[in-house]
C-alpha cells in the first residue's frame, strides 16, 4: 500500500482512503510525487512525469463534462485505497474543493453535507462558487440514484 501519510493537504475521508489537495501555481517543495492525480484545470498541463487524467475545468466555472469529471474522480478515488492521489487546479481551492467534496459523497457523506464536510476537512473556503456547490450536491445526488 503507497498511500499518503499525514502531509500538507492530505484529506482522510470517512471510508480511510487518503487523497491530497494541491495547487498546481504552487511549489511541490519536498512533498512525495503522487502515483496518480487529477488536474482541474483549463488546459492540459502535459508535463507531469507521473500518470494523470486531466478534466477540462476553468478557474471559477464548471467543468466543461460532468461525466468526464465523474469518470475521473471515480478512478481518483478506486486507486485512493491503494495509491498515493492528487486532486489538483490552479490554486487548489474551488475547483480541488469541488472534487474533493464529490469524492466525500463516495465515501458515504450525504450530497448537502459534503460542502461543510469538505470545508472543515481540508480548506475552509473550499468549493469557491454558488455554482460549484449546487453542482456538487446534484452530481452527488445523481450517483447515488444511479448505485441505489
Amino acid at each position: 500500500m503507497n498511500t499518503w501519510a499525514h502531509e500538507h493537504g492530505v484529506v482522510e475521508l470517512p471510508d480511510g482512503r487518503r487523497l491530497r489537495g494541491a495547487g498546481t501555481r504552487k511549489p511541490r517543495g519536498d512533498m512525495p510525487a503522487p502515483d496518480f492525480a487529477v488536474y482541474l484545470l483549463g488546459r492540459d498541463p502535459e508535463a507531469e512525469p507521473w500518470l494523470y487524467r486531466w478534466v477540462r475545468w476553468r478557474d471559477f466555472r464548471l467543468p466543461d463534462s460532468t461525466d468526464a469529471a465523474v469518470a475521473a474522480l471515480r478512478e481518483a478515488y478506486e486507486r485512493a485505497a491503494e495509491q498515493r492521489v492528487e486532486i489538483a487546479c490552479g490554486g487548489g481551492i474551488g475547483r480541488t474543493g469541488a472534487a474533493l467534496a464529490l469524492l466525500a459523497t463516495m465515501s458515504g457523506v450525504a450530497p448537502e453535507r459534503a460542502v461543510g464536510w469538505v470545508r472543515a476537512h481540508y480548506h475552509r473556503r473550499a468549493v469557491e462558487t454558488r455554482r460549484q456547490r449546487r453542482w456538487v450536491e446534484a452530481t452527488a445526488a445523481s450517483l447515488r440514484t444511479e448505485s441505489g
